[in-house]
Order: C-alpha cells, then structure tokens, then sequence
C-alpha cells in the first residue's frame, strides 16, 4: 500500500514541473525569429560609412619646362594634406607626372606611375618611379637635366627637411635615365635653374 506524499515532496513536485513548463515555454517560443519593421522615419547608416570631413588643402610649388628657354618655371597647385610628409610627397609627385596646368612642359613621361617615396632621417628623399620614366623618356641632355631637377627641386622646394633626393626606377638604381645625369647618388637640388 502506498503512502502518501509529505508536504515537502508536494512543493518539490509542483517546483519541477513549473521549471519544466517555462523551460517547454522559453524553448517552442525562443525559435521563432521576430519582425522588426523599420518606420518610415529611420535612418538606415550609408554602406561609405560616416561623413567624411572636408579634407585639408595645402598648397605645393611644381616646377615645369618652357618652350621658351632651358630653365624651370614654377606653378602653384594645391594637393590634399597627408598625416605624414613622405605621403604628402608623393602627392607632389603624382601632380608633376600629371603634368601642368598653365601651359608648361611636363618633363615625366605621362605613362610614368609613382610606385613610392620615402625619407631618410639624414634629409635624404627617395623617389621610386616606374620604368617608363625611363623608357619612354625623350633624348637629349636639356630634356633629362629637366627631368632631375624638376623631381629635386620640387621635394627639395615643398620639404624643408629634404637636402638630397635618390632617383629610384622600378626599386633600383639606374645609371641615369637617358645618358646624361647620373642617378647613382643623391642629388643635390639646383634653384639655380628656375626662372625668377
């Protein structure tokens, strides 16, 4: 014959089973995804992220061959400004290959890209051109003494920090680019060779 239950064994009872009835509840509703409609008024992130701040200017020097004479004449460009001068460099340099605005001669062959520019703590600008820089140079010594100092004279001008620049092509040195300036050092800017 059974017994019959304690009153403790009761409520330990009835406590199991709710447990097993909202642990049933929480499992066959907790799998069912909820709709969330937008209202009309939210605003959905753009998929570019914040907006962007305008970005600084700076203004640069660039210097250029005339049909008129031997010499380099400047022309003022304003580029973005960088978070480091080296970046800020390049950006000189891509505007020189694009070539002037004014009406001057571009002395870097346009098919030319800038494949990178670094500084030296000595004061020393590396410049790293593609081969076309090269190879699609024109001849003659006016044209490639042009080139040189055209690529100096603009770092030199812009960087205060500059004292020489190594002309790179494709991550190496050259000996020159057309037979005329030798690239094996660091060369010295010349303001000599811009028009007053």
């Amino acid at each position: 014959m059974k017994q019959p239950l304690e009153r403790s064994q009761i409520i330990t009872l009835a406590a199991l089973f709710i447990v097993i009835v909202v642990l049933a509840v929480a499992f066959f509703l907790g799998g069912r995804e909820e709709v969330i409609k937008p209202s009309s008024q939210a605003v959905l992130p753009s998929a570019s992220g914040p907006p962007q701040q305008p970005s600084a200017k700076k203004k640069v020097v660039l210097f250029f061959a005339s049909d008129s004479d031997d010499l380099l004449h400047p022309e003022e460009r304003e580029i973005e400004a960088a978070p480091t001068p080296a970046e800020e460099a390049g950006r000189v340099l891509q505007e020189l290959i694009k070539g002037s605005h004014g009406g001057l001669i571009s002395t870097i062959p346009p098919e030319t890209k800038l494949r990178q520019v670094y500084f030296t703590k000595e004061g020393v600008a590396y410049a790293d051109f593609s081969k076309e820089m090269s190879a699609n140079h024109p001849s003659g010594s006016a044209a490639e003494v042009a080139t040189v100092y055209a690529v100096v004279n603009s770092l030199a001008f812009n960087f205060k920090d500059v004292k020489k620049v190594f002309i790179l092509i494709d991550g190496a040195e050259k000996e020159t680019l057309g037979g005329h300036v030798s690239l094996n050092r660091p060369i010295l800017p010349y303001f000599s060779l811009v028009a007053q």
